[in-house]
This record gives structure tokens, sequence and C-alpha cells, in this order.
């Protein structure tokens, strides 16, 4: 089905994969010896990545982006941040959608003033809107933005456009920023994955099966993280772009950074049916192209999948689920337990039936599930059924008002109400806990992008713990076909027969805010009282103490554990008033333990030089230890900053949200230690916000509650980052001293000054 390359592979005439050693074959293909070099700049990346980037070295790229999109969790805060930052204009098309807190019932008027915001925005910096319900972020993207050759940037985690010839990036709002100020995005030369698809997807077999069959093969062992997917091969052909996009959007499930498909006569109806045919040009690799890997797929024997809770890399076969039922969900249960912790119970063993699973909610919804050709053969599969009227229950989210006006016009709307389906408008809150929240104990089936834990809405802390399992738009109508029972796409028959969509933009004429390049510059933006700037930020120590406030020993932290998603999003726009959510469901005592750090560090601050800290009286013991250090007998406090520090194996797994960061840097975080960082993009999000992305290779030998002192950190981020001696000295400095060796990944010279600056704002302040 789906299977992995061991090394190199060159491309020949788009067709003929040769593994690297067997690189004699080229020649014989070609006539010409196999050149790797060469061939790597045949890729379909590289020749986009080196039309933007601004500088000649393409190892160290600096990219600018055709244009932006951010949505209501996260514009506020880019705004704001690029304000302060002295932004004057929007210098490229910023599409501010508002598709998350599109819903203004938690918290009075927030959300609904965050609109607001994003209206006044676009109208004093020339930016375009999208108001509420018209369409998700990355639908109106694909729709409007997204054409061949382009890059497009977005705030949001899920920004793919791959299969529309555009390479698309989801980062923390602190990258968007820096486009918004004109500076670049850096990063290096990412390795390039083939995506080789061969053959043709059977009747039933959706795009979310064949992303997941994907997903599964590669996220556990890191194949294609931080890299390029690009889609090449016979197989790209058989699918609509319709249906491709629902590939592309699930690649950020892998952990790539971004993605790019080979482009054909499909793509350009696509565009020219969205009057936007000059936006086509035909890509392909060149003749002979390098990749660093190769994902094989033979679309044919992708069966319809499932991904069970907590991961959309946890698959398996339906059918393969049906035939070990037992043995499966019991593994499933035993992980609810772990990531409970005993707060709530979760169970799936007494939802099986004979030999069928019983589920309570379906959904079909967002930039996944809520395409076009998704929900009309859910509709033709619903036609003259009945979903039932127990406790089972399907809600279908077209992901755009034209997308809606063409099944309304097509009957599928009347399909899936007759059938008991309720469908709603163009809303992401499903994917991540603000929309159809299941029932405790419930299992959700949902053609979404994620199903970590509690991103369904549940509160285990609070005694209430449902989970989702993914699914194609296909398989959730054969089981509401039946009522709630678990069944594949494959046990029924008609797929395959959606009429042509029809685009219709009249309602985004009518109702988009449409301005860039006309923004008034004497408009005043719409404040509500929740909106709040962000608090200000110290620069750099020569030295820091940093007190151990959470220590995470989970394989993977995802960025939902570090802010939680649901009723937190209203709080978006208001720093302080988010950063009390901070690690809320993962480590409750983490915001007290940080807010006392940073009440020392401001004590520290504001008492002068030698001030005794009667709030903590330990760091006289702490300093104490600190002067026995050999070299660092005069440190003084007033030359050490302190702060909070995370501890996490592999943090930042999941959405691209910077508060991820930013909430503990306003709770007085410095720095994070890890053995890896789970995505680049949480990584910047660290960086952007003034924290020390610190890593290690051993294990922490150190507690919550402990301080480690790291002497000279201003002059080390002058060096190498290879070697960074650290010093933990417990909780008191009582205990024995052990050092550590702490590293940083490589930084480029702005990421060095924006961490010395103590933030981009900072920084960019700096610069002014």
């Amino acid at each position: 089905m789906v299977s992995l390359y061991e090394g190199g592979v060159y491309l020949v005439n788009g067709t003929e994969l040769v593994p690297e050693k067997e690189a004699g074959k080229v020649e014989a293909l070609t006539g010409k010896a196999a050149d790797r070099e060469t061939a790597k700049k045949g890729t379909i990346a590289y020749s986009i990545l080196k039309a933007h980037n601004t500088t000649e070295d393409m190892e160290h790229l600096k990219l600018r982006f055709d244009s932006m999109a951010s949505h209501d969790i996260t514009f506020v805060g880019i705004v704001q941040t690029a304000k302060a930052s002295g932004m004057e204009q929007f210098p490229i098309p910023y599409v501010l959608t508002n598709c998350h807190n599109t819903l203004c019932a938690v918290g009075g008027t927030i959300n609904e003033d965050d609109h607001m915001f994003g209206l006044s925005a676009a109208k004093k910096y020339g930016g375009i809107y999208v108001p509420p319900h018209i369409a998700v972020i990355h639908q109106y993207m694909r729709e409007r933005m997204a054409g061949c050759g382009k890059m497009i940037l977005g705030s949001d985690s899920h920004t793919r456009y791959g299969a529309l010839g555009t390479m698309a990036v989801g980062e923390g709002g602190g990258e968007l920023v820096k486009q918004l100020l004109k500076d670049t995005y850096d990063v290096s030369y990412p390795g390039v994955v083939a995506v080789y698809l061969d053959g043709a997807p059977r009747p039933g077999t959706g795009p979310q099966d064949i992303a997941l069959a994907i997903i599964g093969a590669v996220f556990k062992n890191g194949y294609v993280k931080n890299k390029v997917m690009e889609f090449v091969g016979p197989g790209v052909s058989s699918m609509t772009t319709d249906f491709r996009n629902g590939v592309d959007v699930m690649t950020t499930e892998t952990t790539c950074l971004s993605s790019i498909w080979r482009t054909d006569e499909d793509t350009r109806d696509y565009l020219a049916k969205h009057h936007r045919e000059e936006d086509y040009r035909q890509l392909d690799p060149a003749d002979v192209a390098y990749y660093d890997g190769c994902v094989y797929v033979d679309l044919s024997t992708v069966k319809p999948m499932i991904a069970l809770p907590f991961h959309p890399s946890n698959t398996y076969e339906i059918d393969e689920l049906k035939e070990n039922l037992t043995d499966i969900l019991a593994l499933v249960e035993k992980e609810a337990a772990r990531i409970s912790g005993g707060r709530a119970s979760f169970t799936l063993l007494d939802k099986v039936q004979g030999k069928d699973l019983m589920v309570q909610q379906a959904v079909i919804a967002g930039c996944a599930g809520g395409n076009y050709t998704n929900v009309m053969e859910a509709a033709q599969a619903l036609r003259g059924r009945n979903c039932g009227c127990g406790e089972f229950s399907l809600a279908v989210y077209p992901s755009s008002q034209p997308v809606f006006a063409d099944l309304v016009k097509k009957g599928a709307v009347s399909d899936l109400m007759n059938a008991g389906a309720i469908v709603r408008t163009a809303f992401c809150g499903p994917c991540f806990g603000a929309g159809d929240t299941p029932c405790n104990n419930g299992l959700s089936i949902r053609h979404t992008t994620r199903n970590f834990p509690n991103r369904e809405g549940s509160k285990p802390g609070n005694g209430q713990m449902a989970a989702v399992a993914l699914m194609d738009a296909r398989s959730i109508a054969a089981t509401a076909a039946n009522g709630g029972r678990l069944t594949s796409a494959w046990e029924m028959d008609g797929w395959d027969q959606v009429p042509e969509y029809e685009y219709d933009d009249t309602s985004y004429r009518n109702r988009v805010y449409t301005g860039f390049g006309a923004g008034d510059a004497s408009a005043d933006l719409v404040y509500g009282p929740n909106i709040k700037d962000w608090p200000e930020m110290s620069s750099l120590t020569d030295n820091i103490l940093l007190k151990v406030c959470s220590k995470i020993l989970d394989p993977v932290t995802t960025t939902d554990e570090l802010i939680p998603s649901g009723e937190t999003s209203s709080y978006r726009s208001n720093p302080l008033g988010l950063a009390e959510f901070t690690l809320s469901r993962r480590d409750p005592e983490y915001v007290g333990r940080a807010k006392e750090a940073g009440a020392l560090e401001t004590a520290r601050r504001t008492r002068g030089t030698g001030a005794q800290l009667e709030a903590e009286p330990a760091l006289e013991g702490i300093f104490a230890a600190i002067r026995t250090i050999s070299g660092n007998e005069m440190v003084k406090m007033d030359d050490t900053e302190l702060g909070s520090m995370v501890y996490a194996v592999k943090p930042g797994d999941g959405s691209a949200r910077e508060q991820a960061a930013s909430c503990q840097r306003v709770l007085g975080g410095l720095a994070n230690i890890c053995k890896e960082y789970a995505t680049k993009r949480y990584r910047s999000n660290v960086i952007n916000w003034g924290m020390l992305p610190f890593q290690m290779e051993e294990e922490p030998d150190f507690e919550v509650g402990d301080y480690i002192y790291v002497p000279g950190i201003k002059a080390a981020l002058e060096g190498d980052l290879k070697e960074i001696p650290a010093y933990v000295l417990g909780k008191d400095g009582t205990a024995p001293i052990k050092e550590i060796r702490l590293y940083m990944a490589d930084m480029t010279a702005e990421e060095r000054q924006i961490v010395k600056a103590g933030c981009l704002i900072n920084y960019n302040r700096n610069r002014h």
C-alpha cells in the first residue's frame, strides 16, 4: 500500500524511480551519468524556492511570500505585534478570515469584538476580510489566492495548497509579522521527499484514506519531518484537484515543512472554474530530479482507513480494526487512562456490539472534510436513508458559501437533512473543540484534521472525556446509513458519481471586504475591552537562572497541551488572560509556579543591585552556590535574569499557534529544554518570543522546583551553540551542584538578536 525508500532516489522522466545506490541506471535511461547536485535542482520545490529567495544563497533561504492568511484566533495578536513594531500598511495581500472564533457564545462580546478589530485592520492597513460563516481559511485561499508557482504563509498549521501548485507554510504569528515588516522567512534549504502516486483510488476510497495511509507510514519515524513533500507520478492525474486538496491539507500531520504537487489540465480547469486560469502553469520535475527519499503509494490498494484516538498516525484499515476490535480498542483505552491521569474515564470496549463498534457522533467539516466532493459523495450515499433517532448524530459543515450554495442547488443539502444530518455553515470549530462536542465517554468519527486528546472539547480535569477517530466522509456516510455502526465505504456501492461543481462567487463579491492597496492610515483600529497589548518583555542579561516549573516526560507534547484549544480561543487577543490556561490540561500547577518565578524576576529588576529578595529567601543559598562555581565568584543578581522553564521530551506537535510559546513568555518564561522540537514552527515561536530553545541529549537530572544556572548566555549566542554548560543547583542551593550540557540547533543572526532583545517586538523597536 505505502512503502518508504531507504536513502535518496532519482526520478527519471517523471515515471521511473531509481534508488541512489543504483544511480548507474540513470545513464541507461537518459544517456547521461547521474549528477546529484544538478538533479537536486530538478525538483518543483527547488524552482519555487529559488524564485522566492531574496539572496543567491540557496543553502540559507530568505524567502518572501506572495500572500498571507490568518484567522480570528491569530490575526489580532499578529496585527498588534506588527503595529508595535512599526508597520504602516500590509505590503502583500493579507487575508483575515473569521472561521475559528465564529460562534460568539463564549466570554460575552469578545469574539465579535475580535472580528470588528479584524475588519478595522483590513480598512486601515489594506487587507482582505472574510466575515464569519463565509469560508474556512484554507478553502478561501484555494478558491481565491493559490496559484501555480506561488508561495503563501499562514498562521495556521494546515496552510497547505500544494495541489494547486502553491508551496504554503503554516507558522507562528511572528513569522507573519516579519513579512508585514518586509523582512524574510529564514530557513535552511529543506530536504525534498518524493511522494510517488501510482494507480488510482478505488470507488469509496477518499482523500482522507490516502492521507491517513501516508501519515501512518511516515509520522513516527520522522521520514518527512521539516521536509517538503513533492507529489509526483501518474497517480496524481487519477484524482480531481478537489480530491487532491483533501489529501494535501493533511500533510501537516506528517510534520513536513510544506508540500507541492505536479500540475495538469485538471489543475487548470479548477483555476479556470474559479475565474483564475491565468494563475495556472504546468509544474513538473525535470527529466532527472533527485529526492532525499521517496514515499511510494499504490492508490489502488488503499482501503478505507481510521485513525483511532489520540493521533492521526494511529492508523488502521477499518477492516483490520473490525477483525481485531478487542485487542486494538484495549490499547486505546490504556492510552486514554494515561492521558486522563485518573481524572476521567474513557472506554471503548463497552461500545462493541457483537462484531461491530458503535459510535455516538459523526462530523464532516472544515478544510479537510467540507470540500464539495466529500460532502456530495456523503449526500448521495445518504439519499433516501436514515441516520436514526438514537444517540448517533451527524453534522456537516460545507467549507465555504460557494460550496454550500452549489450543494443547495443540486439538492445535496436536502438529501443530508432528510437523512437526519444537521447542515451548518463554514466553521473550523469541530477541528479544535469549539463545535459539536460529543457526549461524555462518546466516540466521534470525523473527517477533520486532528484527533489529539481533548481536541473535541472534553475536559478530563472536570471528569469529562470523549475522543475522536478520523475517517473519510464516505465511510462516515456509510456509518451514518447504518445508524452509527462503524462501516467501511467499501461495504456500499454507488460511489464516484459526483456531478461537476459549479462555482459562483456572488457571496464573496457581496460580503468579503477587499482592500489590498487601499488602506486608510487615518482610520482607527476598533478595540473591544478584551483586546490587550502585549506586556513589556525584558532583554536578555549576561547570565540566566531558570526555575524548573514543569517537567513532561511524554514522548510528544502537543501545542494543544501547551495551550489548550476550545474555549480558550476567546482569550487569544488577551495575552495575560490567555496565559492563565497554559498547560492547564497537562500540568495544572504550572501557572502558579511560573507566576512565582515571574514575581522573583520583577523583584530583582525593581529592588536594585544586591537587594534581598524576601519573597524567596532560598535565592540567597542559590546565589551562594553559584559563586562556588569556578569563574562565577563575582556573579550578582542584577546581571542574572531569573525566569521559568519547561522541560518536555518533544514539544510542539500540531498547531502553529504562537500562543503555545507566548503564554510561557508573558508568565516570565526564559527557556525550553527538550530532546528535540516536534516542529520547526514551535521552535520558531519560542525564539520569536525571546526564549532560548535549549536541547539536551541526556535524561533530565533535575526536578520541578530546581534551579538551573546558565552563565555567559549572551556570549554563548555569539558562538556555535553546540556546547553550553549549565548547572543544576537544586531547590535551595544546598544539594550538590550537577553540571549538565545544553545546546541549541543553529540559529540565524537575526534569531540570535531577537532572543537577546527579549522578543521580536523589542528587536524591531531597536532597529527603528
